[in-house]
C-alpha cells in the first residue's frame, strides 16, 4: 500500500533524515544565510552560460522553459536524456559552494548541474540521478538557492512518496543507494512567483580521455 509523508522542515535548524530504507537522504537547513543566498543567486545568473534544458523524448528533441549550466573538471562531460554536456569552469563561488557541501557529505566532487526555475510553473519529473558516467558509490548534494519549492521522493518498488519543503539555503544529500530504489521530483505550483536555483553536486567516475 502506497503510503506519503510530508516532513516539516521548517522548525529548526538541525539536520533531518528523510528517508530511512533502501538509501538514505539528510536535509540540513540554513547551510548559508539569506544575505549570502541572494549574493549567491546574483553571481551565478552572472558569470555562467544558461541554456534551455534539451531532452530526448520518444525520440524528439524537446526544450524546455527551465535552464541549465554544466560545469565541472575538464574532461568530464555529462550525457542526460541523450544530449552531451560539456562542462564549464569552476568559478569562485561555485568553488566556495563545493567546499562547503563537501564538508558536509564527507565527500569529493568534480561536477555541478545547475538548475534555473523561473516560477512554480517550471519543475522536474520523476526521476533517478543514476546515469553510467556518475560514481554510484558517491553520495549526491544538492544546494536550494531562492524560492522554497516542495520535492519529493517515491519508491521504485512499493510506490511510497515522502516530501520536503526545501528552503532558501538549505542542502539535501542523497547518499548511496538512493538512486537505486527512489526517484524524486520538483514538483509545480502555481503559488510560487519567485526564481529558484539549485545546484547538484556529482562525481563522475567516466570522464573522456
Amino acid at each position: 500500500m502506497m503510503q506519503s509523508t510530508l516532513f516539516e522542515t521548517s522548525r529548526g535548524d538541525h539536520a533531518v533524515d528523510i528517508l530511512l530504507k533502501d538509501g538514505g537522504a539528510r536535509y540540513y537547513p540554513k547551510v548559508f544565510t539569506e544575505q549570502d543566498c541572494k549574493a549567491l543567486m546574483n553571481r551565478l545568473q552572472t558569470s555562467l552560460k544558461w541554456e534551455p534544458e534539451q531532452l530526448m523524448m520518444f525520440g524528439k528533441l524537446v526544450t524546455t522553459r527551465r535552464k541549465v549550466a554544466w560545469v565541472g573538471d575538464p574532461q568530464c562531460s555529462y550525457t542526460y536524456s541523450g544530449v552531451k554536456k560539456i562542462p564549464q569552469a569552476w568559478t569562485s563561488e561555485l568553488v566556495l559552494i563545493k567546499e562547503k557541501l563537501e564538508e558536509i557529505s564527507q565527500a569529493q566532487f568534480n561536477s555541478c548541474l545547475l538548475n534555473l526555475y523561473h516560477d512554480g510553473s517550471d519543475g522536474m519529473g520523476w526521476h533517478s540521478d543514476n546515469e553510467k558516467e556518475l560514481d554510484p558509490l558517491s553520495p549526491i548534494a544538492s544546494l536550494s538557492l531562492g524560492a522554497q519549492r516542495k520535492f519529493a521522493f517515491r519508491h521504485k518498488k512499493d510506490k511510497e512518496t515522502i516530501s520536503l519543503f526545501l528552503e532558501n539555503g538549505s542542502a539535501l544529500i542523497m547518499r548511496p543507494p538512493t538512486q537505486e530504489f527512489w526517484q524524486h521530483a520538483l514538483l509545480k505550483t502555481k503559488i510560487v512567483s519567485d526564481m529558484r536555483i539549485n545546484l547538484t553536486f556529482r562525481k563522475i567516475a567516466l570522464c573522456d580521455e
